[in-house]
């Protein structure tokens, strides 16, 4: 088995690697299902290589709203097999990483006894398709227990409630982790590093890190484009395979302090368009989303509207009795793209989520659409369906079992006399690791060094997004922790004070442009 560290000094070493050799399986992406598919592949004994243009989940799959849910849904939507595939899969993730699947309970606030009966229903069938565990399945709670509950939610027009457990997870750290275990298993991966070129026996693999002139072609038997968002663009390097397979949507999250928002479950929350949103509690924040709309051009940073964000904004204040929330009260906010199979007629929401594979004249094969909760079963088909098509003898898939770095235990016993927040930060993002972030002195600089020499991070924003959620979930979207994270990665990296200075006015202007729309604290 090979090291799990991605170690980011190693670069040009991967990229003659890359060139080197001739792989079974190029898999283009690196978001949740291209790191899917490398890990299955690679452990069912085929050698694999993966590159990535941005980051490691730089698209949508850090820009989720980081549950493994059961998609409930899609019952009312007749999607069975959908549900089934979801709630089972969010049982396998449980097992495997159970540090990025933290138990929660949703709560459904209910208006009368016809209502609560359809979701009681609703919520069997999703815990028989799923193999709830008896302990955790859905109970219908009493207006009086709502309001003690969650004192709140305006329950004038509220009969009660019916509560039942999901899982949240970070989902950047959820790539990393099945990225890091590809790796592991034999996979050679890369971020930062774009397929410019399709050839026919494989891909042109260029850098797109700044100064960095390094590139590889990478020969492979077959290649597996997982994209996402920019699954028609890598489709589009290939001649003759023009035209749109998907459709985008655009979703914004917007982050408020906990004490803002003081809520203690998570609340599915009813818009005035009859979609569900979420406010969800994480630590000393509380986070709403998402919206659901159609979004032109597969953007990294998709810029939101602002009726996006009063859209969140007006319908969390008409659930909760609370002050009307000032764009001053929002920490961060995020915003994605979601890689949909086109449904022309249908609105975003109606869109389906199932996923879909297709295989191009010229032998690529491309996969798009699909939930996080179902990226494991995804990559198992895909990879069926790779091992068919080379005609070789496989290992059979073992993802189902084998533990995701990070979670093989819960790491807590190494916490002990930490603050509470700290400890459940720390191990939402490391599990059974965190013990070595405070061996190493538990502080940012900390973070910052492992993320470049066991997690690939290249860039103060790989740390600042995606390696630490801290441009998310910190007080003041973390600006305060660039500058000593650039100090401990530019000392392994060898940036001087310019390179520094520009990875840090490239972090803040990220988080400039996304509060554009918000008014200046205190207008």
């Amino acid at each position: 088995m090979s090291s799990t560290s991605i170690d980011a000094r190693m670069r040009a070493r991967v990229f003659a690697e890359l060139e080197s050799r001739t792989f079974d399986l190029a898999v283009i992406g690196g978001g949740i299902t291209g790191a899917g598919i490398a890990r299955d592949a690679a452990m069912r004994g085929l050698s694999v290589a993966l590159v990535e243009a941005r980051d490691y989940a730089s698209g949508t799959s850090s820009r989720s709203s980081k549950m493994i849910h059961g998609g409930l849904r899609y019952l009312s939507q007749g999607d069975i097999a959908l549900v089934k595939e979801a709630a089972s899969e969010r049982q396998i993730l449980r097992r495997i990483a159970p540090h990025l699947t933290r138990l929660s309970p949703f709560l459904i606030p209910t208006t009368n006894m016809a209502m609560t009966a359809k979701l009681r229903t609703g919520l069997w069938t999703f815990e028989k398709l799923g193999g709830v565990p008896e302990g955790e399945r859905h109970e219908v709670i009493s207006l009086a227990e709502l309001q003690r509950r969650e004192p709140l939610m305006r329950t004038d027009r509220l009969s009660g409630a019916v509560l039942y457990p999901e899982f949240l997870t970070d989902d950047a750290r959820l790539v990393l982790a099945n990225i890091r275990s590809a790796q592991g298993a034999g996979a050679t991966v890369i971020n930062h590093a774009a397929a410019s070129e399709l050839i026919g026996d494989g891909l042109v693999a260029t850098s797109t890190l700044d100064g960095e002139n390094l590139a590889a072609r990478i020969r492979a038997r077959l290649v597996v484009n997982a994209a996402g968002a920019w699954v028609d663009q890598v489709r589009g390097l290939e001649t003759g395979e023009g035209g749109a397979r998907l459709s985008l949507s655009r979703g914004i999250h917007l982050v408020l302090p906990r004490e803002r928002l003081p809520i203690n479950a998570t609340l599915i929350i009813r818009a005035p368009d009859k979609r569900s949103i979420f406010a969800v509690p994480r630590g000393a924040f509380t986070y709403i989303g998402t919206t659901d709309v159609f979004h032109d051009g597969a953007d990294y940073w998709p810029e939101p509207t602002r009726e996006d964000i009063d859209y969140l904004l007006r319908a969390t204040e008409a659930a909760l009795t609370i002050d009307p929330i000032t764009d001053a009260d929002v920490v961060a906010l995020w915003s994605g793209v979601r890689p949909l199979i086109a449904q022309p007629g249908k609105k975003a929401n109606e869109v389906s989520r199932k996923d879909e594979i297709w295989t191009s004249p010229g032998g690529l094969i491309s996969i798009a659409g699909g939930k996080l909760s179902a990226y494991r079963a995804m990559a198992e088909r895909v990879v069926d369906l790779v091992v068919d098509r080379l005609g070789s003898t496989a290992l059979p898939c073992v993802t189902a079992d084998a533990p995701l770095p990070g979670g093989s235990g819960n790491g807590r016993d190494s916490l002990r006399g930490l603050d509470p927040l700290a400890t459940e930060r720390l191990i939402g993002l490391y599990g059974d690791e965190a013990e070595e972030i405070l061996g190493a002195g538990g502080d940012v600089a900390a973070e910052a060094s492992r993320a470049v020499t066991h997690e690939g991070a290249a860039t103060l924003e790989d740390y600042w997004v995606r390696r630490s959620a801290r441009a998310w979930f910190d007080r003041d979207a973390g600006l305060d922790a660039l500058a000593p994270a650039a100090d401990a990665m530019g000392a392994l990296l060898g940036w001087n004070d310019n390179a520094r200075a520009a990875q840090i006015a490239h972090c803040r202007r990220i988080d400039n442009d996304s509060r554009r729309l918000l008014a200046a604290k205190g207008e």
